[in-house]
């Protein structure tokens, strides 16, 4: 009789989904934290001390990453070589050693809120707008809005409120856009403002956020459709793009570019969380993309273990197992946290290969939902996976993960190009033209901010080479 074998996909359960999506989450300083507390706390896992690959489970050898996984497998250069290596793949052991580092990861010097965006707007005002500007962003709660009545500031400056509001609103465009507003709505309305520079804002978008933020709150779709009189599905769909592209609270959002790393979520540690390099350090090669695990042992549940609970007392035993259950648990999660950074940074390192061989202006516009489609998984597992990880590039700069899908560095890239080749200082409007030119298609407000960002002056402060 013959046998047959079938490939079952079988859900995963609730348990094993939360856990994965918790390990995907950290950072690979955080996930050794992580195993260290489970390793001391669960006595059913254990980590044999000895250099196994964590993909295949190959014996390594004393130096190197994994003969196998990091082995080609096609001819194909567009393809990148993407495995998991132990973190002393990277570390030689006799150059580090981790009592030289404190248990925090190092971080760069950063502003805070008020600094960053002072920066960016203080060349387009006056020194009496710069005034009233700090005044204001000094005046800041922790989710980005005003804590002060613009009127009282005008009376205090003794100006009309037109000129106080005409620095707010130079305020809420810059970065993180909404900030300075009075409340969510506001902001939420700045968002979209500058976004529609951009792509295409749903209809009724405007009218949701402006007439009805309580129903939108209390995720009323059915009386908003009414009170519209469209569809609920519609409703649904453009309060789905609204969460999808806009944060109500800005000072909670991810602020701060590349240069300007200023939330928990941008720390720099002194090690990336993923290498990328070329084959042999040749450039016409492929790119090898090393996920860090930050250990080189073998991590498992332990067979002494096992056959301890089949010698133990009843009463003890359902203990044991529970720790057993555990222990298998977060072995498996791990495995698939790793499966699932693999395929990330795959589709990533083939979507963004121009960005990394060529540099920052072939950056691509991806968002992280078109990746999540693209992968068939939640954004969410995107989401977590991009959060908080570092990525050191074939040139050796390090920057967050999250820049893969900075949106404006191409622009801001060809921006600095602009500027530095120019004859003669050019203005916001012919800097958007000559973007516009390149296939970029910006508002000159947007350019302006973007100029500021970089830490560029405006025309009549730039004096010609």
């Amino acid at each position: 009789m013959f046998q047959y074998q079938y490939q079952v996909h079988k859900p995963i359960t609730t348990a094993h989904l939360a856990q994965t999506m918790t390990l995907l989450s950290l950072s690979a300083f955080e996930l050794k934290q992580q195993i260290d507390s489970e390793l001391a706390s669960n006595p059913a896992l254990e980590i044999i001390e000895e250099r196994r690959c964590p993909h295949c489970k190959r014996i390594l050898p004393e130096n190197g990453a994994c003969p196998i996984c990091s082995r080609p497998m096609n001819s194909d250069v567009d393809e990148p070589i993407v495995y998991v290596s132990p973190m002393d793949d990277f570390i030689p052991r006799s150059d580090y050693d981790d009592s030289d580092y404190s248990e925090e990861p190092f971080s760069p010097v950063t502003d805070d809120l008020t600094s960053y965006v002072i920066k960016q707007i203080a060349p387009e005002l006056s020194k009496d707008q710069q005034l009233i500007a700090v005044h204001l962003l000094t005046n800041l709660d922790d989710d980005g809005f005003l804590s002060v009545n613009l009127m009282d500031v005008a009376r205090y400056f003794h100006v009309p409120i037109s000129t106080i509001e005409e620095v707010q609103k130079i305020i809420q465009l810059a970065d993180p856009i909404g900030v300075g507003s009075v409340n969510p709505q506001q902001a939420l309305m700045v968002q979209l403002e500058v976004l529609s520079d951009s792509i295409t804002i749903p209809e009724y978008a405007y009218e949701i956020i402006k007439d009805f933020m309580d129903l939108l709150s209390k995720r009323q779709h059915i009386e908003i459709a009414k009170r519209l009189k469209i569809s609920v599905q519609r409703v649904e769909k453009i309060v789905e793009f609204i969460s999808d592209n806009l944060n109500p609270f800005p000072a909670r959002s991810h602020w701060g570019s590349v240069r300007n790393p200023s939330s928990p979520d941008t720390n720099v540690y002194h090690r990336p969380d993923v290498l990328i390099s070329y084959a042999n350090n040749d450039q016409k090669s492929q790119l090898i993309v090393e996920i860090v695990m930050p250990y080189s042992g073998t991590l498992q549940v332990s067979p002494l273990y096992k056959q301890t609970i089949k010698e133990t007392d009843a009463e003890l035993k359902d203990a044991m197992k529970g720790d057993l259950e555990k222990a298998s648990l977060f072995v498996k999660c791990l495995q698939q946290r790793n499966h699932t950074m693999q395929r990330l940074m795959h589709e990533l390192v083939m979507i963004q290969k121009s960005y990394l061989t060529k540099g920052e202006k072939f950056l691509k516009p991806i968002t992280r939902a078109s990746l999540a489609e693209e992968l068939e998984v939640h954004e969410s597992t995107i989401s977590r996976a991009v959060s908080g990880k570092s990525v050191q590039l074939p040139n050796k700069k390090i920057v967050p993960l999250a820049a893969f899908f900075d949106r404006s560095l191409s622009a801001r890239t060809i921006l600095r190009e602009i500027v530095s080749s120019e004859s003669k200082p050019l203005s916001d409007t012919e800097i958007q033209k000559k973007l516009s030119e390149r296939g970029i298609q910006v508002a000159r407000r947007t350019v302006a901010k973007y100029r500021a960002m970089e830490g560029i002056l405006p025309a009549h402060l730039r004096q010609a080479p």
